[in-house]
């Protein structure tokens, strides 16, 4: 049995670490606490601080209003432990009898968490008014080595802090000694009370109290049957205790025990041996008392006065009855609608929320990014030519640097006359492409907030607030400022050129054959540089091609045109500029072309992205990633943590001995 104490334990501390962590990752889930949640407080109160030891019991004794719970807590005690009254006293915190030394062994607080513990120092205390969970607990020489006895606040009270008490004494608790009358069998809050009782499978005794003996012996057997039926509680003895005040008093009252089986028969799936015949073999087969009998039941009664109810408790199967309630608050654990499983398949439930909404507000179904002007051919070109010459060496750079020299002299007559022509400076390209770009940027936010207000109409809960701000007028315009502000600063031509170096990087370690071959191309380009920068001049296709350009119509001729231009990079590329990836190349120039479109794709992607990642820094803010780290809550290792410990509990239960072998015999 130490083994499975072990192997439970360890799981268990396992599991609330990883619950507690769970917690902490999921809170944007805005699922419900922790704390509160019955499974959990059965973890925290009553597995992890008595999962380590099982040599000890908490027997608890329980009941409504009235009903002379201190007295049989005093007979418990051997003395007036608790202040009673002929007038219900009303006790308002717990009271412990702990056995000598027993404090200096064990974590009290640990073992009886949910309340602050203070030494005992007069009965009086227990019934003082405060809104603090107080525990007030004493040293008994009455009580065996391994058993603590509490006496606690009515169970019935109307007042919401006596609940949340009687809670923390009922899952702190191995054994009840549920204490009922005439009256209070049938409360419904007593009922509630029993019914969880019941689900953690707690062992319980019965003592009706305040009977009129012998007249009530007709009446009990039906109080005690309604009582099980309602609870589901099945008790391990039952006692009848007379309405006898002056004994009650002077801690001598009568404690019958009522072998209760013998009139409802063994109860389906628990045919298992009763204290009451284990206590008589121990004292050879003789109870003591009066044999009682009726027309119903045949009762055996033995005399428990004095100390002798102690005695009883003392004489349980402790490890038996320790492990019953620790495998019953484990069931609770993993019970699939009550426990572990059920906290999380709501978390789930809600992380399903957070990935419809991930869905809706995606930047690909909210920011539209059609008609994304492209970079104009002339400057992708420059950015090429600049690139090819840096890996340009010896005399083949000199002679390309020279005719590039010669070729741009002798262009700029025809910009100039272009100027003059136009009576106008003319705008840069990038500049140009830059107004293209901020009117594109436009039409995506114009195009964004019209969607986001379909989204606000839908109602989503997990939207509504967040989306009701972004909608506002004063964040859109201040959303518009600043993107036009980092739009200016922007240096597009560092972009292309950052975005040129890695592609055709990227293109000399994928292909370096064919990067090899280009190199021998270029160098022989170099050796024909001056006959063909004069061809093209005298053709057209040198400076002011782009006012000849019309006269060119010899396919194989054009083909030496974007040899020249795309790969020898020389005079000829920068007068025809867009022409050379007009889409009239021929078939033998497919891949530069192929290369070129690739590199205007990398461009625009990258300037895509900028737009993107400042609509989520500016326009969503941490949503997205809200969302995002919601909906895949599941995946995330704490939650696998807590799957693999329930797992674990699970497993140990099952390689258990059935639950009736390890009831009370």
């Amino acid at each position: 049995m130490s083994g499975l104490f072990h192997n439970c334990s360890e799981a268990t501390q396992r599991l609330f670490q990883s619950v507690a962590a769970l917690e902490r990752a999921a809170a944007l889930l805005q699922g419900p606490p922790l704390e509160g949640q019955e499974w959990f407080e059965l973890l925290r109160q009553k597995l992890l601080p008595q999962l380590t030891d099982d040599s000890f019991l908490v027997a608890a004794v329980v009941g409504g209003t009235n009903i002379g719970k201190s007295v049989i807590f005093n007979h418990l005690a051997g003395c007036k432990a608790s202040a009673t009254s002929p007038l219900a006293s009303g006790t308002k915190h717990p009271v412990c009898l702990v056995p000598p030394g027993f404090a200096d062994t064990h974590d009290l607080a640990a073992i009886f968490a949910g309340f602050s513990l203070r030494e005992w120092r007069s009965k009086e205390e227990a019934l003082r008014e405060t809104g603090e969970h107080l525990l007030f607990w004493r040293t008994s020489d009455a009580t065996p080595d391994n058993l603590l006895v509490l006496d606690t606040p009515d169970i019935d009270s109307d007042a919401p802090v006596n609940w949340q008490r009687a809670d923390h004494v009922r899952r702190c608790a191995d054994v009840l000694i549920a204490v009922l009358t005439q009256q209070k069998y049938n409360d419904a809050a007593v009922k509630q009370f029993f019914r969880r009782a019941a689900e953690e499978d707690k062992a319980v005794i019965v003592v009706f109290n305040q009977c009129l003996l012998p007249e009530d012996e007709d009446y009990w057997p039906a109080w005690l049957d309604t009582f099980c039926r309602e609870t589901g509680i099945e008790p391990e003895i039952v006692y009848v205790a007379p309405n006898d005040r002056p004994a009650a008093e002077a801690n001598r009252l009568a404690f019958y025990e009522r072998d209760w089986r013998d009139g409802r028969g063994q109860s389906e799936g628990r045919k298992v041996e009763t204290v009451r015949s284990r206590i008589r073999e121990n004292s050879g087969g003789q109870p003591d008392g009066r044999i009682l009998t009726n027309s119903a039941t045949k009762l055996a009664t033995r005399n428990s006065s004095t100390n002798a109810l102690m005695a009883d408790l003392a004489d349980l199967r402790f490890e038996d009855v320790k492990l019953r309630t620790l495998r019953g608050s484990l069931r609770e654990l993993l019970d699939e609608r009550r426990g572990v499983p059920g906290w999380l398949r709501e978390l789930t439930m809600r992380s399903g929320r957070f990935q419809s909404a991930a869905d809706l507000l995606s930047s690909e179904k909210i920011a539209r990014l059609d008609n994304w002007p492209s970079v104009p051919n002339s400057l992708l070109v420059a950015e090429l030519r600049a690139w090819w010459q840096q890996q340009r060496e010896g005399w083949s750079k000199k002679v390309h640097e020279f005719y590039n020299a010669v070729g741009s002299g002798l262009t700029w007559p025809f910009r100039f006359a272009k100027q003059k022509l136009l009576q106008s400076e003319p705008t840069p390209p990038f500049e140009q492409f830059r107004k293209q770009e901020w009117n594109a940027i436009l039409n995506v936010v114009e195009n964004a907030y019209d969607r986001l207000a379909v989204l606000s109409d839908a109602g989503n809960p997990l939207l509504e607030e967040r989306l009701k701000a972004i909608l506002g007028g004063e964040m859109r315009t201040r959303l518009l400022q600043t993107l036009e502000t980092e739009h200016a600063e922007i240096d597009l031509a560092q972009q292309l050129r950052d975005t040129v170096r890695v592609e055709m990087r990227t293109f000399q370690e994928e292909s370096p054959k064919l990067y090899g071959f280009f190199r021998k191309l270029d160098q022989t380009a170099a050796a024909v540089r001056p006959a063909t920068s004069v061809v093209l001049f005298l053709v057209g296709a040198g400076p002011g091609g782009d006012a000849a350009a019309h006269v060119i119509t010899d396919s194989a001729f054009q083909t030496v045109v974007h040899v020249a231009g795309d790969v020898a990079g020389g005079t000829a590329a920068a007068a025809i500029g867009d022409q050379a990836v007009s889409g009239t190349a021929s078939s033998s120039l497919g891949y530069i072309e192929a290369k070129f479109r690739k590199l205007h794709a990398a461009f625009t992607a990258r300037r895509l992205e900028w737009l993107l990642e400042r609509l989520r820094t500016h326009l969503w803010g941490t949503l997205l990633e809200e969302l995002a780290a919601g909906a895949t809550i599941r995946q995330t290792e704490k939650y696998k943590a807590v799957e693999a410990a329930l797992a674990e509990l699970a497993e140990q239960l099952e390689v258990q001995p059935d639950e009736a072998a390890i009831r009370l015999q």
